[in-house]
Order: structure tokens, then C-alpha cells, then sequence
């Protein structure tokens, strides 16, 4: 993996935490959780993604064309690693907070 296959797969996960965080306001960790949240998600989604699908993430990198289905599959992989992480860590968070 380079540098910009981790890139896309770290911003994709942040928008798509941010996104998710937005979205579910009672799941929400604040701006910095979610994209924290999300960036962890974006790396750990299109990882997952790609070893499910066989694609290779080398497909993005500098000795080569850039294959616009391999950066769909990162952004797509990031952004919905992202929101899930968001969700899971949301709804951890209101299952274990004190009332």
C-alpha cells in the first residue's frame, strides 16, 4: 500500500464519520470524535473491502495508471468503514455511560 491509497482511505473514513456523526446526533462523538472515529474506520473499512472483493490497492499507486474502480472502492470502503465506526462507538458509548 502507498502513501495515496492511505490517504483516500484516512479522508474518505473522516467524511464519512463526520458525515455519520451529523446524521445520527444521538450517536455522535463531536466533530474531533467522529472524524478520529472515522479515520480509524476509513483505514480498517477498505481493508476489509478490498480482501472481499480481491482488490488490489496497489492499483492507485505511483508505478501505475490510477484505476478509477480501485479509488471508488477506496473512498467507498473509507467513507462506510468511517460511518460504521462512528455508529458502533456511538451506540457503545450510550450503553456504557453512566445515567
Amino acid at each position: 500500500m502507498d502513501i495515496v491509497t492511505l490517504l483516500i482511505q484516512l479522508l474518505s473514513g473522516a467524511a464519512g464519520g463526520t458525515v455519520a456523526g451529523s446524521m445520527f446526533k444521538s450517536l455522535s462523538l463531536g466533530g474531533f470524535g467522529n472524524a478520529l472515529a472515522g479515520i480509524v474506520g476509513g483505514g480498517l473499512g477498505s481493508q476489509i473491502l478490498n480482501s472481499l472483493l480481491g482488490v488490489s490497492a496497489a492499483a492507485i499507486g505511483a508505478n501505475s495508471e490510477p484505476d478509477l474502480g480501485a479509488i471508488i472502492t477506496q473512498i467507498a470502503g473509507g467513507g462506510v468503514g468511517g460511518s460504521l465506526l462512528v455508529m458502533i462507538v456511538g451506540m457503545l458509548k450510550q450503553v456504557f455511560q453512566p445515567r
